[in-house]
């Protein structure tokens, strides 16, 4: 049992430029965003930008993701390998599994039916089955680390998980949970997305982005000329993807990098790279099935 002394607080909190915006038809916009910093996630209410509630984590939250219907959070605890389940509509925990050792980074599933925890200790990705909030299978995904990142393809078949310290991507066949491919990469794979269509896979490393074809797991381009990339995401249509530029000594400061995906050429746009960063511009762009409008990139 999680000691309750030493939990913190997931604060509920706004901030209108952000980010995972949840529309229905009789609910105000809110927006989640976790911080390492002082153990909170907020949950901004895109319109007011006041705090609406506070909720008791655990000790160290690192990972955060939202169903699509926008009814869950789920949250995961690096110290007490534990994933929180908060239901938004009375901003309170409902449930608590524990999984492998140093969960980080959450995803959901695009039909909101399993979440998938990377375990960065043990190397192991838990799946939830979100019906039941239990963990029903693991899949074992060699050099997975904190910075392991994970992304889908549209029907959810296959997955792509990034591995920073042996330089892959590995696919994920999600039914047997299992690798059936692994693509090499260049230095240190993190962020990576998936284009709409399930075709193609952007996957950053080092200054690059490689483009790989889902159908042969064999990268057939890679663009050059970013400067220490931090965040990826790809707009509905699939025809740019945005490169948030986190320590540009190459190019101007503050910036973001457009790649158009029909010719894979780039160039950079201005920008405030302090409010586009990589939760930021992921979170804006990469809810394709949302009916809102993102108010950060158009």
């Amino acid at each position: 049992m999680v000691n309750k002394q030493k939990l913190h607080s997931i604060a509920l909190v706004s901030a209108a430029m952000i980010l995972v915006l949840i529309s229905t038809a009789d609910a105000t916009p809110f927006a989640n965003i976790k911080s390492n910093s002082d153990n909170t996630v907020s949950r901004p209410r895109s319109v007011s930008n006041v705090i609406t509630a506070t909720i008791n984590v655990g000790d160290n939250p690192t990972g955060i993701a939202m169903s699509p219907d926008g009814t869950k959070v789920y949250v995961s605890d690096h110290d007490e390998n534990s994933v929180y389940v908060i239901d938004t509509a009375t901003n309170t925990v409902t449930n608590t599994m524990f999984v492998g050792e140093w969960p980080e980074s959450v995803i959901i599933s695009p039909d909101g039916k399993k979440v998938y925890v990377v375990n960065s200790y043990d190397k192991k990705v838990s799946v939830i089955n979100t019906k039941t909030n239990t963990v029903t299978a693991t899949a074992k995904v060699t050099g997975l680390s904190s910075s392991s990142k994970i992304a889908f393809n549209p029907t959810g078949t296959k997955m792509y998980v990034t591995d920073c310290f042996n330089n892959n991507v590995y696919v994920v066949n999600t039914k047997t949970n299992t690798v059936i491919a692994t693509v090499p990469l260049g230095a240190k794979p993190e962020e990576i997305t998936v284009n709409p269509a399930g075709t193609m896979v952007y996957a950053m490393n080092g200054n690059n982005v490689s483009v790989i074809n889902t159908k042969t797991n064999k990268i057939i381009a890679t663009m050059t000329g970013f400067s220490s990339p931090d965040g990826i995401a790809i707009t509905p249509d699939g025809t740019k993807v945005y490169v948030v530029n986190h320590d540009t000594s190459d190019i101007p400061y503050n910036t973001v990098s457009v790649i158009y995906t029909s010719t894979n050429k780039t160039e950079v746009s201005n920008s405030d790279s302090h409010k586009l960063s990589s939760s930021k511009i992921k979170a804006s762009l990469s809810k394709h099935k949302q009916k809102t409008t993102p108010n950060i990139i158009k």
